[in-house]
């Protein structure tokens, strides 16, 4: 991985990485145990009442937790929950509470769509203009709960949460010029999906064909890791992971390559190498990712969305929007991060 280093802002410039941990509040944070200089949290909620998503970042980082969303438990792990019925970003009908990279830190003269706070394959003619060219996401967690209620449990999403993603930016000036990149499509996404009445879920990856919203062949890829895909509605059994059984995923993308391992105790690893600057299949774009931008993402992304029209995507899951009720009715997601490393740190 090749890195431009950005300073994160005046205030962290001077502390080492042990001197977070006295962030002047009277409670543990996340960023207490987990480095969280270069991430940014959407949590599903609106508390100043402005219309829009929550998001914290930069300095307000370093003492942010929710008691709710985003938040340490009694072990010292870094906990993502939320709901099904919440508020969203406005590109997406599934509520989240995710962490997103942000290689800017805290240094917001530069823009977030910018070059700086986005990474790049070498196949980029500009990579050398972005904050690196490649990178890694390493973790360790357990997924506790997963949304129980669904009005379409046949469809792939249902019952299912993201835990880690490569994102690629949107770029609608990039869409306009018909160079094939810019849509803003995942060509990374990790799932999580139990169906009620199972005692076993899946783990699975999922690759989204880099094409144009409207085209029909952009559809995502699903890619076994243990137990079924997305599709299979079969009950995995032993070859699944179990709610509370904690498993890895090491993310590594080195040149146009993306490296997956998955390691769990009672399975083998699972590896997978992909050219993100070929087309997965003769379907996709011919160039795949190769002129993209890309961040990172981790935590819980919510795939049960309250919607139903949607022929993939509209599951029409339980929600009230009240996080308590919910969580009572088994309509929300949760998950546990034990490690969370982004390049390393």
């Amino acid at each position: 991985m090749i890195t431009k280093h950005v300073v994160t802002g005046a205030l962290l410039l001077s502390l080492p990485i042990a001197a977070l941990a006295n962030n002047g509040v009277s409670y543990p944070v996340p960023a207490d145990k987990f480095d969280m200089r270069n991430w940014k949290i959407t949590i599903p909620s609106d508390i100043n009442e402005d219309g829009r998503v929550d998001e914290i970042e930069g300095v307000a980082m370093m003492s942010f937790s929710h008691n709710d969303f985003f938040f340490l438990d009694a072990d010292g792990n870094m906990v993502f929950e939320v709901h099904n019925k919440a508020i969203t970003t406005k590109n997406s009908k599934n509520a989240r509470s995710e962490l997103r990279q942000m290689p800017r830190g805290a240094l917001f003269h530069i823009d977030t769509a910018d070059k700086l706070n986005q990474w790049a394959l070498t196949s980029h003619p500009e990579a050398e203009s972005y904050s690196a060219v490649g990178g890694s996401l390493e973790a360790s967690l357990k997924v506790n709960h997963v949304s129980l209620n669904a009005k379409h449990s046949e469809k792939g999403p249902a019952h299912s949460v993201v835990v880690g993603q490569i994102h690629a930016k949107k770029h609608n000036e990039i869409i306009k010029a018909k160079t094939g990149f810019g849509h803003g499509n995942e060509p990374l996404k990790i799932f999580f999906k139990k169906l009620p009445g199972h005692e076993y879920g899946s783990v699975f990856w999922n690759y989204e064909r880099n094409l144009a919203k409207k085209d029909p062949n952009r559809m995502d890829i699903s890619l076994p890791v243990w137990g079924n895909t997305w599709e299979n509605q079969t009950d995995p059994g032993e070859a699944g992971i179990a709610l509370g059984e904690e498993f890895s995923y090491k993310v590594v993308v080195e040149g146009t390559m993306m490296h997956l391992t998955f390691e769990t105790a009672r399975h083998k690893p699972v590896t997978y190498d992909i050219d993100l600057s070929k087309g997965y299949d003769e379907k996709d774009f011919p160039r795949g990712y190769a002129e993209d931008d890309f961040y990172f993402k981790a935590g819980a992304y919510g795939q049960c969305s309250v919607q139903d029209s949607h022929p993939v995507w509209g599951t029409g899951c339980a929600g009230t929007g009240d996080f308590a009720v919910d969580k009572k009715n088994g309509d929300y997601n949760s998950v546990t991060f034990s490690k969370l490393k982004l390049n390393g740190k």
